[in-house]
């Protein structure tokens, strides 16, 4: 709405600005207040300028029914801008070997940063220089102040500005390029940073020697994430400038994990109601980081307001709008100390520039509304017969002593005289060179190669202002030893500096370079900080947190709130198997088969591998018992190979003993096979030696009980039943009995054999390595085999536990088959129910066990006669009942 009223406005000035009759059809009137100035100098080319040296407040929407009020004074910056352009075109026509046929002028406005004001003055700039009104007074050779009191209608073309130097503000100069559009006469802004006059479809004449805000926000995002600011506070003015910034900033920083706490745009006019609101935000809001989009005038309102409140431990990120306002520092105390800005780029010296400035005198002075206003500012006095008409606030300068004439400006600091700090001064001098640059590729054209149509030219004293344009949006040149290049955009490559607003010992300011953001350099390197150098507010040691949530440490991760910014989160810890080595991690990464999260869950180490080795205790016990066994079993074969011609020896198929006790010191020392880290060759050869070993043994035995079953029913009168069971007939038992074992275990092994695993299902931070069987099946037939060929030995031991022979040992093997049903029926639940290297042990301790009862049980009573009661062993002894 604001745009479009301008334009309408445009056309209501230019309509109303002038006015014949019918009688008249000469002679032009001008209709409304007269404007009387400017500053003007003839040239072959005059270039428009215009500069806010006032500003306009604005209370309340205009109503068209009274006046507007009266503007008030900024004349600090903006003088020296208006200035530096009538420096560099003086300095161009000084020079000999550029431009040298043509010769610049200058006609520039005061725009005081208002859109009806700034749209009349550029009117009168397109329309040229009355020529019934040619300056009659020279200040600073030709230099002159334009008092018209009737302007005419025609104008010489001469005089016509065909190109205008302007202006500081985005949205006067939107204003100002919806209304020139049409005429096309190009517009180079020198402060207007808004990214929406990037838009060539809608500016097609705009250029600009000021980076777009595009790259400003970028700098901005990048500089409070380099801080750890996710959590900051977005202020602006009401204006096309803020609000684009603004929009631009909650767009970047989605890429960099920053956020908005807030967003409060305030009127141009700040009055208490307006400031209590602003101010209420930034007091109720938890961030400490501001970020404000807006001119030196609306920062001063608010910074008296924060005086007033004592407001502190703020962190002021400024726009390059007020970066390098120095007049803010008189004002605030140390509210704006430690205060970080990214400032465009500065010129470290114009030569000659100082000189221009400071060649005032009083004499001069009076010539010159601009200058005669600046003079009694800066003094606080009023000149004789002076043409200032501008008054401020409540002093006036009729109520003013006189100048007395002995002012010297080198007694006094003045912001006009400052030129250590060249950034809009600079792109002002840059924007002028641009079109003398333009000009002068414009002269250089030659008939036939021309950009035009049939290859024309040109005439760079009398060119249409498209032309013009033409050659500016090519331009490539030098200034001070510097490049300047433009986009398609018609925008120039950003460089910003960035700045720190420091406290002197004597109190006053210093803007320090700390660090400099270069949109040339590739992404991850154009922002460079030097954090040393930096002065925080209240001069902290380092830079103040200013987060929603504090930040999750590695072992944690980000859990976004349900309808909250994506700033604040909860930290929730990793789950188990994964890990976060990083600050505020999105998600967990888990950890490979092989490794497992430390104690923080901030790193992966290998996981604690488990097997029973020969090493644990509970190894090395088994290992013992196991070699324990086997020794005693080879002791007891030795005890039976000595007195193998005693009748206890003799008397219960010593064949068969032998072969028994040999087999049960091989169960001894299968249990060894489960002991050690496990391996594919060690599994496929444990499981089958476990069972062909206890089938040997068991098969034995299960002859022995037949032989002793079968003997008493040999002595049956007519019974010839022993010749079935002879020492041949009893070999082949057992080796029939551990044929068929044999092959149930080939078939085990062929079909689905047992292998080594790494087992993580039980505990995930231990790597179990185990074999596993391969085939359940397998496993179960083999240990069922054995089960089946005890239970028929105990059965055939448990009828003949009362035969009449003292040396009969049915009744030793009833008690060991109880023994070894006692341990594998204990056996299989334990062994179901255990893990890792403890169902090893459990199954070693199992196969011991059996061993051990079928060697105690058995041989035991045997020793116990042989070695210890010799007496016993006698033939007369063992045919007593």
């Amino acid at each position: 709405m604001a745009l479009l009223a301008a334009n309408v406005l445009a056309f209501i000035v230019l309509f109303s600005g002038s006015s014949c009759t019918a009688g008249e059809a000469d002679s032009c009137v001008f209709l409304g207040e007269k404007e009387e100035l400017s500053l003007y100098e003839d040239g072959d080319v005059v270039i428009g300028g215009l500069f806010p040296l006032h500003f306009s407040p604005v209370s309340s929407l205009l109503t068209y029914k009274t006046k507007p009020p009266p503007n008030s004074y900024n004349y600090s910056r903006a003088l020296r801008w208006m200035y530096t352009m009538t420096f560099a075109i003086k300095e161009i026509n000084k020079r000999s070997d550029f431009l040298s046929n043509i010769t610049l002028g200058f006609h520039i406005r005061d725009s005081c940063d208002d859109i009806p004001v700034s749209l009349r003055a550029t009117l009168q700039l397109v329309n040229g220089q009355p020529e019934s009104n040619l300056p009659t007074e020279s200040i600073r050779g030709n230099l002159s102040i334009e008092t018209t009191t009737n302007l005419g209608c025609a104008a010489v073309d001469r005089r016509v500005s065909s190109v205008i130097i302007g202006d500081a503000g985005s949205g006067v100069s939107m204003a100002l390029l919806r209304s020139l559009g049409s005429f096309h006469i190009p517009l180079v802004s020198y402060f207007a940073s808004c990214s929406c006059l990037s838009s060539q479809r809608e500016f097609p004449t705009f250029m600009r020697t000021m980076p777009s805000d595009a790259f400003q926000i970028r700098a901005l995002v990048q500089l409070v994430r380099y801080f750890g600011w996710t959590w900051v506070g977005l202020i602006g003015v009401e204006s096309d400038y803020a609000t684009f910034a603004i929009q631009l900033f909650l767009q970047e920083s989605v890429h960099y994990g920053v956020c908005a706490a807030y967003t409060h745009f305030y009127p141009v006019d700040l009055n208490q109601q307006a400031l209590d609101e602003l101010l209420n935000v930034i007091q109720t809001k938890t961030s400490k980081v501001i970020i404000n989009f807006s001119g030196e005038s609306e920062m001063q309102g608010i910074l008296r307001e924060v005086q007033r409140r004592n407001m502190t431990g703020l962190q002021w990120i400024a726009s390059e709008a007020w970066a390098t306002a120095k007049s803010l520092w008189e004002k605030s105390g140390k509210l704006l100390l430690g205060t970080l800005g990214f400032a465009i780029q500065r010129a470290d010296v114009i030569p000659g520039l100082h000189q221009h400035l400071t060649s005032l005198d009083p004499l001069s002075i009076h010539k010159t509304a601009f200058l005669t206003e600046f003079w009694e500012e800066t003094f606080k006095c009023r000149l004789n017969d002076s043409i200032n008409t501008h008054y401020h606030g409540e002093d006036t300068n009729h109520d003013r002593k006189t100048c007395k004439g002995t002012e010297k400006l080198d007694d006094v600091y003045s912001p006009y005289f400052d030129v250590t700090q060249l950034r809009v001064s600079y792109n002002v001098y840059k924007a002028v060179y641009l079109v003398a640059h333009a000009l002068q590729d414009m002269s250089n054209c030659k008939d036939g190669e021309g950009p035009f149509q049939n290859g024309s030219c040109a005439n760079p004293k009398n060119f249409r202002p498209w032309e013009l344009l033409h050659y500016m949006k090519h331009a490539n040149f030098s200034v001070l030893g510097k490049e300047v290049n433009f986009d398609l955009n018609g925008d120039p490559i950003a460089y910003y500096d960035l700045m720190n607003w420091q406290q002197m010992p004597d109190g006053s300011l210093s803007l320090v370079k700390v660090g400099f953001y270069d949109a040339s350099l590739p992404s991850g390197q154009n922002l460079v900080i030097n954090d040393s150098m930096i002065q925080w507010p209240n001069f902290a040691l380092q830079a103040l947190q200013s987060v929603c949530s504090e930040s999750c440490p590695p072992g944690f991760r980000v859990a976004r709130r349900k309808g909250e910014p994506i700033c604040c989160y909860d930290c929730i810890p990793c789950a188990e198997g994964e890990i976060s080595n990083a600050t505020d991690s999105l998600e967990c990464s888990p950890c490979s088969e092989d490794t497992w999260p430390d104690a923080a869950r901030e790193a992966c180490i290998p996981k604690t591998v488990e097997y029973l080795s020969y090493y644990d205790v509970l190894g090395i016990l088994l290992c013992a018992t196991s070699v324990f066994g086997a020794c005693v079993s080879l002791f007891v074969v030795a005890v039976f190979f000595k007195y193998k011609d005693t009748p206890i020896v003799r008397a219960n198929n010593m064949e068969l003993s032998f072969l028994l006790l040999v087999f049960l010191a091989i169960c001894f020392l299968v249990g060894l096979l489960f002991i050690g880290e496990p391996s594919d060759w060690l599994c496929l050869i444990k499981f089958p030696a476990f069972g062909i070993s206890f089938a040997l043994c068991i098969s034995c035995l299960l002859a022995k009980t037949s032989v002793v079953l079968m003997a008493f029913r040999a002595r049956l009168p007519g019974s010839n039943v022993m010749k079935w069971f002879g020492p041949k007939q009893q070999r082949a038992s057992v080796l029939l009995g551990t044929a068929i074992q044999v092959l149930v275990c080939l078939s085990w092994l062929l079909t689905a054999p047992p292998h080594a695993n790494n087992n993580t299902n039980y505990h995930s931070s231990t790597i179990i390595i185990e074999c596993v069987t391969g085939s359940e099946i397998g496993f179960w037939c083999v240990l069922g085999y054995i089960g089946f060929l005890a239970c028929m030995c105990l059965a055939m031991a448990f009828l003949a536990r009362k035969l009449p022979d003292n040396f009969n040992e049915a009744k030793f093997i009833t008690f060991s088959m109880l023994i070894f049903f006692a341990v594998w029926i204990t056996f299989i639940p334990v062994y179901m129910s255990t893990v890792g290297k403890y169902t090893v042990a459990v199954h070693v301790f199992a196969i011991l066990a059996s061993s051990l009862g079928l060697l105690l049980c058995i041989f035991a009573p045997k020793c116990y006669i042989i070695l210890l009661r010799p007496d016993k062993n006698c033939k007369k002894k063992s045919m007593q009942k």
